[in-house]
């Protein structure tokens, strides 16, 4: 009885042999490749959250900086945080907060330099669109309205399409330019959700040019339906 048991053990193993001898190789790289794909990614993880930590820091030395109106500090930590963590929200928010410092002590040159740098580097989109719908908004302060309206060509998500209708109809109203700014606030009125108060605005901006939404938009669908 033994020895059969010792037969067929020796059987089985010399099966787990043979089948390590065939696919030995080809498992220990497959472990190898796992292993090696989840100390990569376990990396990468660190490595992220060790930027967050890093761009918040430099984040709460930006807004303290603006608080105390410490010029020298502000440029320190915020040209860090543009320099070493650009792709982080972090470095999007802040270039937004110094934008609207700088906006609201008139220094409008600064505002424009920060805005366009998020509107360039920025990593996110929706900080991408903010910071150019801002910066129409900067240039057109200026009376640079050509420029404002060239910041406004690059694409954007959805979600911003009224409020990019919106900031060009602006534009081409200053410019004079009734018309064309009629059919800017038309296409944002109709984006935009008719539960946003801002639709109300956009509303009154084409009354205020003899030109009521449901009006306009009768008479631009009417000549397709015929």
């Amino acid at each position: 009885m033994a020895t059969h048991l010792d037969l067929e053990e020796q059987e089985q193993i010399d099966q787990l042999k043979h089948f390590w001898n065939t696919w030995g190789t080809l498992i220990t790289s497959v472990l190898l490749v796992v292993f090696a794909a989840l100390a990569g990614w376990n990396g990468y993880q660190f490595w992220q959250k060790r930027q967050a930590v890093q761009a918040s820091a430099l984040e709460f030395a930006v807004t303290a900086a603006l608080t105390a109106k410490d010029q020298t500090r502000l440029d320190l930590a915020f040209g860090e945080l543009k320099d070493k963590y650009a792709g982080t929200t972090q470095a999007a928010q802040s270039a937004l907060l110094v934008a609207k410092t700088a906006v609201d002590a008139g220094k409008l040159d600064d505002a424009q330099v920060a805005l366009l740098w998020v509107a360039e580097k920025g990593a996110d989109e929706g900080y991408k669109a903010l910071a150019k719908l801002r910066l129409s908004a900067v240039l057109e302060q200026q009376k640079k309205y050509d420029e404002g309206l060239k910041a406004l060509e690059a694409g954007m998500p959805e979600s911003f399409a009224g409020l990019q209708a919106d900031r060009r109809g602006d534009l081409l109203a200053a410019q004079g330019k009734a018309q064309e700014a009629v059919a800017q606030y038309q296409i944002a009125y109709k984006a935009l959700d008719k539960n946003l108060d801002y639709r109300h605005l956009v509303e009154f901006k084409l009354n205020a040019l003899g030109a009521a939404p449901e009006v306009v938009a009768l008479v631009k669908t009417t000549p397709s339906e015929k």
